[in-house]
């Protein structure tokens, strides 16, 4: 049978090329690319063999209603009012909503227990929907302690970002979310700032954001001391001398099974860019969602993009799609 997918913001830089990447995998999906304007979609329909939809998020029943059950609903835009989550509760699709911040989850984690979901609902608001935080999984696989996990995203200014990634970063709260010596604290995230060191020595200042991968990183590691930190600067694509690049590092202090303190420092670089390594995370959690790797479909209920995929997949499937991932470990 064949699956239908609703990408909502289907034709912009995340939600185009997460359609691109899904129709090399699948050539039989049915894919609709949504959005207010969808003459502007016309050509990427053509391109890959998907139909367009006018969808307004802040009113999407009659469209819906009018374009029939769906297996899958990505919101690759913002949702504030939870629509696109109750319109996939209410017809037992799955959904993945690639935007929503710590502040922004518990209406939804509400509607889905009150509503128990069919199919997966996944919320991936985790930076560029969950690439950082499947690695960061992997990377802490083989410690028997982890003590601190510091990550950070550094975005270049040169970086040709699609509207809904800058509409994000304009959105940035300077509210932060920080987990120190076990205890949850929210803090000014301006007072709260840190020197970030790429792999070349180059530096730039980052401060923490409430992102979803702080408390994912606890659930997953224990450890005490958690922070999720943003920032501009040169890339390492754009210091090369070419395109802009988006980084993200990850900084982890524990013990090996052997009772060997170490630090690892695992810096993962997308040569395409934020929306790309965005439509990257989206594409997996899709893949995954709709069995397209293979497996059986998952089970419904709230779900998180490191409980639903599998890390190792997931990073083979960035690495192939061009995504850079370097671990160094270090004794403590």
């Amino acid at each position: 049978m064949v699956q239908r997918v609703l990408i909502a913001g289907g034709y912009g830089a995340v939600g185009g090329t997460a359609a691109r990447y899904l129709r090399r995998l699948a050539p039989d999906l049915d894919i609709i690319l949504a959005g207010r304007s969808p003459e502007s979609g016309a050509a990427l329909a053509r391109e890959i063999g998907a139909t367009t939809l006018r969808l307004d998020v802040a009113d999407p029943a009659a469209a819906l209603a009018d374009l029939g059950p769906v297996d899958l609903i990505v919101a690759a835009l913002q949702d504030r009012s939870d629509a696109l989550i109750h319109a996939a509760l209410a017809q037992g699709a799955a959904h993945i909503g690639i935007t929503k911040v710590v502040e922004e989850t518990g209406p939804a984690v509400f509607a889905a227990l009150h509503a128990p979901p069919r199919r997966p609902i996944v919320l991936a608001g985790h930076w560029a929907a969950g690439v950082l935080i499947l690695v960061a999984r992997q990377a802490v696989a083989d410690l028997a302690r982890v003590d601190a996990v510091a990550m950070a995203a550094l975005y270049d200014a040169a970086d040709a970002v699609g509207p809904m990634s800058a509409a994000d970063a304009e959105a940035f709260s300077g509210r932060a979310l920080l987990r120190r010596a076990g205890q949850w604290a929210w803090v000014d995230g301006g007072g709260h700032g840190r020197a970030l060191r790429l792999a070349d020595g180059h530096e730039a200042t980052v401060q923490p954001l409430a992102a979803l991968d702080g408390p994912s990183l606890a659930a997953i590691t224990g450890a005490p001391d958690i922070r999720f930190d943003f920032g501009m600067g040169e890339s390492l694509g754009t210091r090369a001398g070419g395109r802009a690049s988006h980084e993200g590092l990850i900084e982890i202090a524990g013990a090996l099974r052997s009772g060997q303190p170490v630090r690892r420092r695992v810096l993962v670089s997308d040569p395409k860019g934020v929306d790309h390594m965005t439509a990257l995370g989206a594409l997996v959690i899709a893949e995954r969602v709709l069995g397209l790797d293979g497996l059986p479909l998952p089970a419904g209920g709230l779900a998180l993009p490191e409980t639903l995929v599998a890390p190792e997949a997931a990073i083979a499937r960035f690495e192939q799609l061009g995504v850079r991932i370097t671990t160094e470990t270090d004794p403590a």
